[in-house]
C-alpha cells in the first residue's frame, strides 16, 4: 500500500525529542476494516505514528468488509496491552459478533488499554460497555437516550439533557485546542494553548460520560455550524481497571500530520497502556498562533 508522501515521517523527524526503547515494546492492534473515514489510509498512519517512539509494536486485524463473514473475525485482545480502535460501521455496516464485544469488554475490564480514534467514536451506539468506555459519542442514531450532550461552559464541564440528535460538525479549518487538565500525564508540558492543523471539530457529543476527564477543548464556531461551546477533544477515562485515551482529532493524513495530533496519540497511547508517560514533548509542538506540520 503507498502511503501520502505527507505521511512518511522519518522517525528522526516524527519525534523530534528522540525515539525511546523498551526492552518489551507495547503489543498494539489496531483494528479496522469498515468506517466512513479511509481507513486504508489512516491505519498505516497509526501504526507508523506509534511504532516512531520505540515503544509499540502493532499489529493490525482488518474485519471483514460489509455484509462479509464475521465467523472467523476473533481478534485475540488477549495478547496484547492496548487496542486502537478504527472501526466504525456508519451508517448502515456491521456491528461486531457478541463474543467479540465480550471478549472485548474482558480485556478492559482487566486492566487493557484502549485508543479511540476519531470516528470509532461513531460506532456501536447500542453497546453500552462500549459508551461507557468512550465516554461520549455521536451520530449513527444517539440521541438524548444516549445520555447528555457533554461540553465546557465558564471553565467548568457541564451536562446538559436537552433532547437532539448528536454528531456534528462543519468544514474543516484549523482551530485552537486548550488544554483543561495540564497536571495529567497526557497534558503534562503542553502549552495551554495550541493550533491544530486543519481538521474537522466535533461537537454535538452525547452518552454517559462517567470516569471521564476532558484533558482537552476547541471552540466550536456558530460561523462554521458549530455550537458556540467549548468542546471535548481529548479525553481520559476508565473501564474496570482499563484505560482508555480518546481523541476526536486526525480525519485524514492531512490532519495526523499535526505535530499535536502525534504527540498527544502517542502520549495518550502510552498512558492508556501503562498508566505512565515517558514520552517528552517535541520542540516543534505547535504554537497557540500557528501550526506545525510535519511533511
Amino acid at each position: 500500500m503507498k502511503i501520502p508522501r505527507a505521511c512518511l515521517f522519518l522517525a528522526g523527524t516524527l519525534f523530534a525529542a528522540g525515539t525511546l526503547s523498551a526492552a518489551t515494546p507495547i503489543r498494539t492492534l489496531i483494528i479496522d476494516g469498515q468506517n466512513n473515514h479511509d481507513w486504508k489510509k489512516t491505519t498505516p498512519v497509526l501504526k507508523q505514528i506509534l511504532e516512531s517512539t520505540g515503544l509499540f509494536q502493532v499489529d493490525v486485524v482488518t474485519s471483514p468488509p460489509k455484509g462479509g463473514d464475521f465467523s472467523t473475525f476473533r481478534p485475540e485482545f488477549a495478547k496484547y496491552r492496548l487496542v486502537v480502535g478504527n472501526y466504525n460501521e456508519f451508517p448502515t455496516g456491521d456491528k461486531w459478533p457478541e463474543d467479540v464485544k465480550t471478549a472485548f469488554e474482558r480485556f478492559i475490564d482487566n486492566g487493557g488499554g484502549f485508543v479511540s480514534y476519531h470516528a470509532a467514536d461513531n460506532a456501536f451506539p447500542e453497546w453500552p460497555a462500549y459508551n461507557l468506555m468512550i465516554g461520549i459519542g455521536g451520530w449513527l442514531g444517539r440521541d438524548e437516550k444516549s445520555g447528555p450532550y457533554w461540553y465546557f461552559k465558564d471553565n467548568k464541564l457541564v451536562s446538559d439533557t436537552t433532547p437532539g440528535r448528536a454528531g456534528n460538525h462543519g468544514a474543516r479549518t484549523p482551530f485552537v485546542v486548550v488544554t483543561r487538565e495540564p497536571k495529567h500525564p497526557i497534558m503534562r508540558g503542553l502549552p495551554e494553548k495550541w493550533m491544530h492543523a486543519s481538521d474537522e471539530l466535533y461537537s454535538r457529543m452525547r452518552g454517559p460520560g462517567k470516569n471521564m476527564i476532558v484533558l482537552a477543548t476547541g471552540w466550536s464556531d456558530p460561523a462554521n455550524r458549530g455550537t458556540g461551546h467549548d468542546e471535548p477533544m481529548l479525553m481520559a477515562l476508565t473501564y474496570g481497571k482499563g484505560r482508555i485515551f480518546h481523541t476526536t482529532l486526525g480525519h485524514d493524513p492531512a490532519a495526523m500530520a499535526c505535530v499535536g495530533f502525534i504527540t498527544t496519540l502517542q502520549r495518550g497511547a502510552e498512558w492508556a497502556a501503562t498508566g505512565k508517560v515517558t514520552m517528552k514533548v517535541p520542540k516543534d509542538f505547535p504554537a497557540a498562533d500557528k501550526e506545525s506540520v510535519r511533511q
